[in-house]
């Protein structure tokens, strides 16, 4: 073959290349043309007839296309993934508990979450935990940057613990362990516990499909948390705690793990309102400023950075009886309460509500207990006070009411609550049982996790219980 005769390859390859280009702009893939088609739509004339017009492929991406009498016209769909998501995950570390609530937390997540996750190309790194602490240490040691989540399959304990754990990590990667460090990765919740709690507040059902697509979708709810701490050290971060009743209903429960959990509750509640007994305390709270989040948060740092922890605001100190006094820096929803233990705090407002409910009676008490199920009411009584806060101290001083009748089974609980020299009370710690022997101090701190989800009002009601 001569050197100035064209090669039959080449020939084809520059044909082939023609082809390619001429296709290209066709189609409309030329880098101005992209932009101009974000904007463009099909023009069609208003007299002819439309024949078809459907999303189809053409090539790897999704057109929209139109035929009628006379023209075919056809237009990239952009961007190809749904706008306003830009925070959805790729790859999530997940953990689940298989022995929360009826241990079906494997189920529900094979049945109902994985299925959707890899329809939405979403990568998983699953750890399924083996004891208390499991997640814990997992977090401590885990290359966060190699995920965009973690995600939970459990019950508020798994979630609590999970919180804590991410803030706890936040600090320690920024360097400061006095100070609470907003977690680096937002967690989803898979609802797999007896109440669901932190599920039903940031996604109003306690449905695993409805959690999942809230991460698939990357809907993201930044949430105040509260740190734990007594005699200057840290016990914990959480969302809520319940001294007095909710304490003791929870050390009840506790001791019949065997049972049901329905049933669990339902003996608990009747045990503790059985001996329903008061605490002679000291109530001290901080009320909570009207400030933005952001205003708050650049607060709470100035205050960090200055040493100021105790804050600039004034303390409002009280003693007397109290039956119960709750904590909560969410509406605490649940399927028993569709407003919520705390109906007039949100997610991310920067403050928690106090909920005082004073000594009174059996019969009164019970009253108030049931309006927890109804659609409000629950405070209008005159020994209940509820308050909005950023901050409270809690110094329980004496135990009303201890009976030298009760049996021996009884005596094993409150033998840690008789004496004030040896006082351990229980508290309702994120549905954890957790005993403290002296003050406690709760701080609000704004917007310390973020969670997949949105905030809604109210939870869907659909269990009553018969026991009150």
């Amino acid at each position: 073959m001569s050197a100035f005769e064209d090669d039959p390859r080449e020939e084809r390859k520059k044909k082939k290349k023609k082809k390619k280009i001429k296709s290209e702009e066709k189609l409309g893939v030329t880098a101005k043309e992209k932009e101009e088609n974000e904007e463009q739509k099909p023009e069609v004339n208003s007299s002819e007839c439309v024949l078809l017009r459907g999303i189809f492929k053409v090539g790897k991406k999704s057109h929209d296309v139109l035929l009628t009498s006379t023209t075919l016209t056809w237009t990239p769909i952009m961007p190809e993934s749904p706008t306003g998501f830009s925070s959805r995950p790729r790859c999530v570390k997940v953990f689940i508990n298989p022995s929360s609530h009826k241990k079906e937390a494997v189920h529900i997540y094979r049945e109902h979450v994985a299925p959707l996750f890899k329809m939405a190309d979403v990568r998983t790194d699953i750890t399924v935990t083996e004891m208390r602490g499991h997640a814990l240490s997992v977090m401590k040691e885990l290359k966060l940057d190699e995920f965009d989540g973690v995600v939970c399959v459990g019950g508020d304990g798994s979630v609590a613990e999970l919180c804590h754990a991410l803030v706890l990590r936040a600090q320690l990667d920024a360097g400061s362990p006095d100070s609470p460090v907003s977690a680096g990765l937002p967690l989803g919740i898979i609802p797999a516990g007896s109440t669901d709690v932190v599920s039903c507040s940031v996604h109003g059902v306690r449905d695993p499909v409805t959690a999942a697509m809230h991460i698939i979708l990357g809907h993201l709810q930044q949430v105040d948390m509260c740190s734990f701490s007594s005699q200057g050290q840290l016990l914990r971060f959480g969302f809520s705690a319940m001294f007095g009743f909710g304490g003791r209903s929870l050390a009840w429960a506790e001791k019949k793990r065997w049972m049901p959990s329905s049933r669990r509750r339902e003996y608990a509640l009747v045990k503790t309102l059985a001996r329903l007994r008061a605490d002679h305390c000291q109530l001290s709270f901080q009320a909570s400023n009207t400030n933005t989040l952001s205003e708050q948060l650049n607060q709470e740092e100035e205050q960090h950075q200055n040493g100021d922890l105790e804050g600039a605001e004034s303390w409002t100190t009280n003693q007397g009886l109290y039956l119960s006094i709750s904590i909560m820096a969410i509406p605490c929803l649940s399927p028993h309460a569709p407003r919520g233990l705390a109906p007039n705090t949100r997610l991310a407002n920067g403050s928690a509500e106090l909920i005082a409910v004073g000594d009174t009676s059996r019969s009164e008490f019970i009253k108030h207990l049931k309006r927890y199920s109804t659609s409000s009411g629950q405070f209008n009584s005159s020994f209940v006070e509820t308050h909005a806060v950023s901050a409270v101290r809690l110094c329980p001083q004496t135990v009303i009411g201890c009976s030298e009748e009760e049996s021996e089974d009884d005596s094993r609980m409150t033998a840690i609550i008789q004496s004030e020299t040896a006082a351990v009370f229980p508290w309702n710690i994120d549905g954890e049982l957790v005993e403290i022997p002296n003050d406690v101090l709760i701080r609000v701190h704004p917007g310390l996790i973020t969670l997949y989800g949105e905030e809604v009002p109210e939870a869907e009601s659909n269990v009553s219980c018969s026991c009150i």
